[in-house]
């Protein structure tokens, strides 16, 4: 004979209540058919809604619809009276389907790398909060449970996201200390433990730093049953509940809401200090402390709202500048001589959320440059960062150099970025805004060796004069411009027959050990568009793996 299914939450404590009520409308023969029409549409209304969200609600992954089943099939009376748990553990302490998509979601909202876990059961909120972590993302689990680490252990071993996971056993207060005294912090912390000692996992927790800034905590079961709010409420489990809510309501440190989900999780998240009379006296209140406009560090790095464009964005360093600038928020238009190349990055910054356009100009030429500014000016109405990018390199030895090699190099490397400067400039010094990024190279402070060069090494130190002078003309007028000069980047081209035996010689060039990657270069392209550099200019940033210093 199956178990009766126990009401554990408010929604089913409430269709339970409507059922009863329903059945007896519609045994007694005096009650009004209005009412008894009335009543059933409640009922269909609370008995429609978790099966809706179940609906509705993105699908579980096959590990986690494994452990579920695997949970709700388990015998949990009998593994407690075989002494396998310290206590009896019913399985409706699964966290479940739309609960867990949610945790997960919250982990993407709040970027989390580092999640605790306070209280895991079986280890479905784990695992559906790891999914949401990054790849070198972790969360660490605390449960008193043995068992249940044995238990969940295998279906993590099927998921890609369970190396993520490390469980570890035993008092959750005792791992809370040594996590504190270790000096760990996490993105999120998830609390779903024994009710009693809530208040005091939460005051540990910001009393001890443990959660990062802008850091979040959920706690589960915070409407649990309903019986937090009801009056006649005498479930310890309840009241020790209500207290929490209320401790946390009351708490000057945060701002909480609690979502009605199931048994109710409340999302936690620290305010702004509120400085007393007593700590006025002891730091000082000022954009060092309070972030400037209010922002901290990394806020003041988004680039939210500013419209920028790189130029050589179909492929390699332009493609990772293109990708690293949209990511911090910026609209971004992909410009490329090769319309293929600067649509297809413009599609993959179109799949991550990224608004773009992609252009085809020469930026040798004034008018391909003009008309690149001026498309970008109609749809976005401005420019903010110019991300000079584009440029050739022609290798010969310099007494073969030809002019038509000098020419067509400095063209592209010299005069091209000039023709972008002044053309993006322009838009920029009549708003008394805007940023320029020109990429130079490492050839400007050095003679890159066994390779013969000169025309590319003489273009790229006239980028660096280039932007010096620019720099010091118009940041009066609020235009910073700078450079950034890479080292020798790992592209495909760098392992072609022709210059794969050149590696080796570079590699031991380099303090490093490595040539650079694209992605070594994108922060700083970020770090130069946005407001946190205002007081940069004319300056080349050197990012070669100190190659130029020996």
């Amino acid at each position: 004979m199956p178990a009766v299914k126990v009401p554990d939450t408010p929604v089913e404590v409430l269709v339970d209540i409507l059922t009863k009520a329903n059945e007896l409308a519609i045994a007694n023969g005096h009650v009004p058919e209005e009412l008894k029409s009335q009543l059933q549409k409640a009922l269909d209304i609370a008995s429609g809604m978790d099966h809706y969200l179940e609906k509705m609600t993105t699908q579980e992954s096959e590990p986690l619809a494994e452990l579920y089943e695997k949970t709700i099939s388990h015998d949990w009376d009998k593994v407690h009276k075989e002494g396998k748990t310290m206590f009896r553990l019913p399985k409706e302490c699964i966290t479940g389907h739309v609960e867990g998509q949610t945790l997960k979601m919250l982990i993407h909202m709040c970027q989390a790398k580092r999640v605790l876990e306070i209280g895991m059961f079986t280890g479905y909120g784990a695992l559906s909060m790891a999914e949401g972590l990054p790849e070198d993302g972790c969360l660490m689990a605390c449960e008193l449970e043995p068992y249940l680490k044995e238990f969940a252990q295998s279906i993590f071993n099927k998921s890609p996201h369970g190396r993520k996971i490390t469980v570890k056993t035993g008092s959750a207060m005792d791992t809370l200390k040594e996590l504190a005294a270790a000096g760990e912090q996490f993105d999120m912390v998830f609390i779903d433990a024994d009710k009693d000692n809530y208040i005091n996992y939460y005051n540990f927790i910001l009393d001890n730093s443990l959660l990062r800034l802008r850091g979040v905590i959920c706690v589960d079961n915070t409407l649990f049953k309903a019986k937090v709010y009801l009056k006649d409420t005498t479930d310890s489990n309840g009241l020790a509940l209500r207290k929490f809510n209320q401790f946390v309501c009351d708490d000057p440190r945060v701002e909480q809401v609690i979502l009605p989900l199931r048994d109710g999780i409340s999302v936690i998240r620290q305010v702004s200090v509120a400085l007393s009379s007593e700590t006025q006296s002891q730091i000082t209140d000022d954009e060092v402390f309070r972030g400037v406009m209010g922002h901290p560090i990394l806020d003041r790095m988004r680039l939210d709202g500013k419209v920028a464009y790189v130029t050589g964005a179909g492929q390699g360093i332009g493609r990772a500048f293109a990708h690293a600038l949209g990511e911090a928020g910026a609209k971004v238009a992909v410009v490329d001589m090769d319309q293929k190349k600067a649509e297809a990055v413009a599609e993959e910054l179109h799949l991550k959320g990224i608004i773009s356009i992609a252009i085809t100009a020469d930026i040798s030429k004034p008018e391909d440059v003009q008309k690149m500014v001026e498309d970008i000016v109609s749809k976005w109405g401005t420019v903010h960062i110019a991300c000079n990018n584009a440029g050739i390199n022609r290798n010969s030895a310099s007494e073969d150099t030809s002019l038509e090699e000098w020419d067509e190099t400095f063209n592209v490397n010299l005069r091209g970025v000039f023709i972008c400067c002044q053309a993006a400039g322009r838009v920029m010094l009549k708003q008394g805004y805007g940023k320029i990024i020109n990429t130079a190279s490492m050839a400007s402070l050095i003679v890159p060796h066994p390779q013969k060069q000169l025309s590319y090494n003489t273009s790229k130190a006239g980028v660096v004069k280039l932007t010096q002078t620019l720099g010091t003309e118009w940041i009066d007028r609020g235009v910073r411009v700078n450079c950034i000069s890479p080292g020798i980047v790992d592209t495909p081209l760098i392992h072609s027959e022709s210059l794969r035996p050149l590696v080796q010689r570079w590699l031991s060039d380099i303090p490093a050990g490595r040539l650079a990657l694209v992605t070594d270069l994108q922060a700083a392209v970020v770090y130069l568009a946005c407001d946190a550099s205002d007081y940069m200019t004319g300056h080349n940033l050197v990012i070669e793996g100190g190659q130029s210093l020996w």
